[in-house]
């Protein structure tokens, strides 16, 4: 194990004790395999399902099925389990920034070293991705399964009143709407009422819902970290980071917390957000009468030329060296995620496969012809990017975060500084 490994997992080891205390990861068989989901409602009933089939296939190679256990996250519950070797068979809810700690500490199997993990991941992904999830000692550690790539929904009424057809594609014409929608509605000299919204909290996870997804689409899907170094410190992030002050300097933001009032955009308090296909059976289950909402690509920089690109918001799927039968568990998820599968999952969760030609895949016809507003995210899939594989990506988005809320909610540092002190400091972590 790295020393930089050693030091994250002994400043985070105090979570899994308090965690271990709190919850039971025993499997009750212990020959049976043990598959962990998210606590997330239809993936559990995906979940269940496929395994259901599965052990009534194979009655000698059982899968036990359990939502990962409740704690203040995913993260911090796998980690307990990692430090305490109580980790399922199979996890499929990891997150792709968290990959590379555990596959750095040996927690992880190998997958491309197991008969036809190659030949699957290939039919499966572009090469791209394949470049993507490849670690740095040439091993493939974890399945790209499922995605939610991140695009701008907005208020119809609200934009067409604007003289607008969609959300404004580039900052310029998201400033000049901003501009025209604000308003102070009930006369008490605040404003309360904004183009837009995202969260001012200075966590790190927070700025994967803005800042990265900008950063993306204004840089043609470049990464924060290369060749262990920050690789950020330009133009595209410069310019995010000016676009976003902008509009938390001229009120076109709130700097309010709104995470505990009614749902803003439904209240049409603000006309557009950064989110993904999850919104869609939210909005059409919760929206107002009269209420219609569409989707478009995230604003760029005038001057930017080429595909829109965007964050996937994905999550793979992984085996734990704890497995005690890793033939079983990749020939069990060579059956979750066929092709057969994928469309049940995208069925039930509106979520995307993680898979390459999604509109081209016959399976699918049916189900994007009776969701069309899932065409746009599948779209939206060809042009996407996973985090890097950093071992301390959390770390960097958290300089990022902090030079973000000096920059861009208060306005006390230039764009430039803000960018160049974070990438310094990211330089000086990456270095360790």
């Amino acid at each position: 194990m790295s020393n930089q490994q050693k030091n994250i997992l002994v400043r985070l080891a105090w979570i899994a004790v308090l965690v271990l205390q709190a919850c039971n990861f025993k499997n009750d068989s212990q020959d049976n395999l043990l598959f962990w989901s998210s606590n997330n409602a239809p993936e559990m009933e995906f979940t269940q399902k496929v395994i259901r089939d599965w052990n009534q296939a194979h009655p000698d190679e059982q899968i036990d099925f359990q939502p990962v256990p409740e704690g203040q996250s995913s993260e911090e519950i796998i980690l307990a389990a990692v430090v305490g070797r109580t980790t399922p068979d199979i996890y499929a809810s990891m997150w792709p920034g968290d990959v590379p700690i555990y596959a750095d500490a040996k927690k992880l199997v190998p997958l491309d070293t197991l008969d036809g993990f190659l030949e699957f991941i290939y039919q499966r992904c572009d090469s791209s991705l394949i470049e993507e999830i490849t670690f740095d000692d040439g091993h493939i550690y974890q399945v790209p399964w499922k995605m939610n790539p991140l695009m701008m929904i907005y208020n119809k009424k609200i934009i067409n009143q604007l003289g607008l057809e969609k959300s404004p594609g580039t900052y310029s014409g998201y400033l000049e709407a901003a501009e025209k929608f604000k308003k102070d509605r009930d006369g008490d000299g605040y404003v309360d009422q904004w183009i837009g919204y995202t969260e001012v909290k200075v966590i790190w996870r927070q700025r994967l819902m803005n800042f990265y997804p900008l950063y993306l689409a204004a840089s043609g899907g470049a990464p924060l970290i290369k060749n262990n170094k920050a690789a950020f410190n330009n133009q595209h992030a410069i310019e995010v980071f000016a676009f976003l002050g902008e509009l938390y300097k001229k009120e076109y933001y709130s700097k309010e917390r709104m995470s505990a009032r009614q749902d803003p955009f439904l209240a049409s308090d603000i006309a557009t957000k950064i989110t993904g296909p999850w919104e869609i059976e939210h909005s059409n289950k919760f929206k107002p009468e009269g209420f219609e909402f569409g989707f478009a690509p995230i604003p760029v920089p005038d001057h930017y030329k080429g595909p829109v690109y965007s964050s996937a918001d994905s999550k793979s799927i992984v085996i734990f060296d704890t497995c005690k039968k890793p033939g079983v568990a990749w020939e069990f998820l060579r059956t979750m995620i066929d092709s057969k599968n994928d469309l049940l999952f995208l069925t039930l969760s509106n979520q995307l496969p993680h898979r390459k030609n999604l509109l081209d895949n016959p399976d699918f016809f049916k189900f994007f012809e009776n969701n069309p507003m899932m065409v746009q995210f599948a779209e939206q899939a060809k042009h996407v990017k996973r985090v890097d594989n950093s071992m301390v990506l959390k770390e960097v988005l958290d300089l990022i975060s902090q030079e973000y809320e000096a920059s861009v909610i208060y306005g006390i540092k230039s764009p430039e500084d803000a960018i160049s002190d974070a990438a310094r400091a990211a330089d000086l972590l990456l270095l360790k």
